[in-house]
């Protein structure tokens, strides 16, 4: 399809087209047509993908992620250099506290050669628009300045726990991770929303020897039902398996994380290798973990009650004497494992070994670390310009209070939760939007969180401050020197790929306003590297330099309105003006009632005399 087909498009049928490929259908209509152009392109380019030969696959794609995806400022895609000016008017528009999404300059529009598909001779490609993650955090950020004040939320008590119960652990698993009210299941809470996010959990209780297994079933995929089952087959994924109490939550990309993947692979440290068979809905998945008395590991699987065998072999040294959870990763679809003791299993197990939930509580390791009540809760909001360093402060400051068990909400967080599927700024897009709801989500559940965004904005920082009432709320800036700044800054940029705009920079320095202490809404505040006095003297330095290299702002003069007279509404029309006689019209002459009353369009009027 081209382009200029879809802009032909109603916004029903955008939203509806959209829908069918499980991509998210909010926005204005350029919005709507710019996401459907680049699911037609990656849909055009996978079919010519297909077509070739194998050994042309890698250089195919190496030369097409360099053309749609060159990193630009911040990640910001290339508009055609004919919207050089309106760019230019966009960037200044800035105010100090209301930035606009970043924008950059352009490459000029490459044409499209002849005899391609959808392609004129001489006609230019619209070139695919790649936005970076600071303009969707951005763009969600902005909308905090036109938000309602958050209502209170009312005063939360943890509910009473069997703490020998074995459960999913939703207070260390992954906060779009949604479980079910008797603890044995769970699905990824914002599946229609946002489908490409992975969502994992860990079980409360873990092993450290004997011969212990678990099941899970896969009840349903949570998909639209308009979806062929090729494209709900993509939608869905499951990894079921093991990991430590540190490992991360994404299942299968830690060294300590091992799991058997619905697409018939095993996968740890990210390393896929083929094992077993594909399972879908309705499969029963076994797995079994035993402990040798030297500290060795054998984990091994089961579908439907076939051995799948043995799927990973772990040393003494791997673990280290550490125990193994039950560990579940899902992806539009939901699961539950049979944690019911007196249930009889729904395949028989390996002989001599025993389900995870009927051994005796001094057999298992319960390590859940959650606060009971709001005030025991914590929020740390991180306040900075980008690469200024809040992501590794955070980090360290989570290795630093493990008892703490901080929850990180950031951007990078959720990319990381996107293992699959999806273009790069589809997935971007929803991360961001998708953060915005975690922070709702988070300020109604018990927990410690760290909130990894810029947070520049006054609006933002009030606005997430008031959700988290009743909470420890602190806030920490990391504002370096210019200097240490710029060497960070070059530092993420080189390792990430990621390319700020200058024009973006600047923006931001001048929307940029940093935080005091204000007892309503915070406790706590901290200045890391820059003092307070310091750090708001460089602040105004950056703005003033800032001002001075934005483009000025071109303002269009706008038209006066033009007011029309409306005749007399008991008067005749006003192309009957010139059929009557004199130089003033109608109003100066004597009407005559008989001709009046015989008008058919006016016999309901009154005559004036």
């Amino acid at each position: 399809m081209r382009l200029a087909d879809i802009k032909k498009l109603k916004v029903v049928e955008l939203r509806c087209r959209l829908n069918q490929l499980g991509l998210d259908s909010r926005g204005l209509k350029a919005e709507l047509v710019e996401r459907l152009w680049s699911s037609a392109q990656e849909e055009a380019y996978n079919r010519q993908d297909e077509s070739k030969p194998t050994e042309n696959k890698q250089t195919l794609l190496t030369e097409t992620t360099d053309s749609l995806h060159t990193p630009t400022e911040a990640g910001v895609g290339t508009i055609c250099s004919t919207d050089r000016s309106r760019q230019l008017t966009n960037a200044a528009t800035q105010t100090d506290h209301d930035p606009g999404p970043p924008s950059v300059p352009q490459p000029p529009c490459e044409a499209l050669p002849a005899g391609e598909e959808g392609g004129e001779p001489g006609r230019l490609q619209e070139p695919t628009v790649v936005r970076g993650r600071s303009f969707y955090e951005f763009k969600e950020e902005i909308r905090y300045k036109r938000a309602k004040s958050p209502l209170p939320v009312e005063k939360q008590e943890s509910e009473e726990q069997d703490e020998d119960k074995v459960r999913f652990d939703t207070s260390r698993g992954h906060l779009h991770f949604e479980g079910h009210p008797d603890g044995s299941g769970g699905q990824p809470r914002f599946w229609e929303r946002f489908p490409l996010l992975w969502s994992g959990c860990k079980l409360t209780h873990g092993v450290l020897q004997g011969h212990v297994g678990f099941e899970m079933r896969i009840e349903r995929r949570l998909v639209r039902a308009q979806l062929k089952d090729e494209k709900a087959s993509e939608l869905c994924g499951v990894r079921v398996g093991w990991s430590t109490s540190d490992a991360s939550l994404l299942l299968g990309e830690d060294e300590l994380s091992f799991c058997f993947d619905g697409r018939g692979i095993k996968v740890c440290s990210g390393i896929k290798e083929e094992f077993g068979e594909t399972f879908s809905e309705g499969d029963i998945i076994g797995s079994y973990a035993s402990f040798s008395k030297d500290g060795a590991v054998e984990l091994s699987f089961q579908k439907n009650g076939r051995d799948m065998g043995v799927g990973f072999s772990l040393d003494p040294s791997v673990l280290q004497g550490r125990a193994l959870f039950p560990h579940v990763f899902c992806k539009s679809c939901s699961v539950r494992l049979l944690l019911d003791t007196t249930a009889p299993p729904w395949y028989p197990g390996p002989p001599g070994f025993t389900a995870l939930a009927a051994l005796p509580p001094e057999q298992r390791v319960h390590v859940t670390i959650a606060p009971i009540s709001r005030a025991q809760s914590e929020v740390v909001l991180m306040v900075g310009l980008p690469g200024s360093g809040k992501t590794s402060w955070a980090k360290t400051y989570m290795k630093q209070h493990p008892e703490k068990g901080f929850r990180l909400l950031g951007t990078e967080e959720l990319l990381a939760c996107m293992i699959s599927g999806g273009q790069s700024d589809c997935r971007l897009q929803q991360a961001s939007q998708c953060l915005t709801e975690l922070n709702k989500v988070a300020a109604e559940t018990l927990g410690n969180y760290i909130l990894d965004q810029c947070n520049v904005l006054f609006s933002a920082r009030h606005h997430k401050l008031q959700l988290f009432a009743g909470f420890r709320r602190r806030v920490v800036v990391i504002f370096p020197s210019l200097h240490e700044w710029k060497r960070r800054l070059l530092q993420h940029q080189n390792s990430d790929g990621e390319n700020i705009p200058e024009i973006a920079l600047l923006k931001l320095q001048v929307s940029c306003s940093l935080p005091e202490l204000q007892a309503e809404l915070l406790e706590e505040l901290l200045y890391v590297e820059l003092q307070q006095e310091e750090a708001h003297v460089l602040l105004e330095e950056l703005k003033e330099k800032a001002r001075r290299l934005l483009p000025p702002v071109f303002k269009q003069e706008k038209k006066p309105r033009v007011y029309g007279k409306r005749p007399h509404p008991r008067g005749p029309p006003p192309t009957w003006r010139n059929q009557w006689p004199g130089s003033q019209g109608w109003k100066n002459q004597r009407i005559n009632t008989e001709w009046w009353r015989h008008q058919p369009s006016l016999k309901y009027c009154s005559p004036i005399f």
